[in-house]
């Protein structure tokens, strides 16, 4: 790797384009062209936390939120954790996302930011957030949702996993949030021979909206397996 870790994270989602079809009813954003503030909250963040050449350890979402990373374009952060935990602040947005909750009550019981972020780098197989038409406007969508959406960006998202490993990250293990997610994950592993093992956590989502009276076990868990 020539670049350091931030400038080459920097590189990728400031190319980050998907120019396939998407069936009906589906759209995805990129928060980079939505919000010029974006790119510069996300450089501000990657040259903070990512300014070396270590091997990180991969974590894997599904794909980002239109609050969370739809919006800072750092995955599992709201403007919120952005600026409370992370001291960069976002003048032109505020959110709050469910997930970045949970996220960073781990991050800071990990030992804070800059001890998770040196460890650990956090992204999606597909890195723009999808969504759906509703009556009542546009929802959040998983790439997942429908099978025909699956097969639109599947290639898409076997070319960022490998864009991703080429950042310098481990891939004896990957980090996999979501139960649903790591099925497909683990097709799209088997295609194309990515990572040597699969770790499967809960996502932040699921547990921050069913299971708030275990949270500290699934913290405790997350920092077990990245921990080991």
């Amino acid at each position: 790797m020539n670049k350091n870790f931030a400038d080459a994270v920097i590189e990728f989602n400031k190319n980050l384009k998907f120019s396939g079809d998407l069936p009906e009813g589906f759209e995805a954003m990129n928060p980079y062209l939505d919000n010029p503030e974006t790119m510069t909250v996300m450089e501000e963040f990657y040259h903070k936390y990512y300014n070396d050449r270590n091997q990180r350890k991969l974590m894997i979402g599904i794909n980002p939120s239109r609050h969370g990373a739809g919006v800072t374009g750092v995955p599992f952060t709201d403007t919120k954790r952005l600026e409370a935990v992370c001291g960069i602040k976002m003048q032109s947005a505020h959110t709050h996302e469910v997930s970045s909750v949970f996220m960073y009550d781990m991050i800071v019981e990990y030992g804070g930011p800059e001890e998770f972020y040196k460890d650990v780098y956090i992204n999606s197989p597909f890195p723009l957030a999808i969504v759906k038409k509703a009556k009542t406007g546009w929802l959040n969508a998983n790439y997942y949702d429908d099978k025909k959406l699956f097969e639109a960006v599947k290639d898409f998202m076997i070319d960022s996993l490998k864009k991703h490993i080429s950042l310098g990250v481990d891939t004896s293990e990957v980090f996999v949030l979501g139960k649903k997610n790591s099925k497909f994950i683990s097709a799209l592993n088997k295609e194309a021979q990515l990572f040597e093992t699969m770790t499967v956590l809960e996502h932040p989502r699921y547990i921050q909206q069913y299971k708030t009276k275990e949270k500290q076990l699934y913290i405790d868990k997350y920092i077990l397996a990245l921990k080991k």
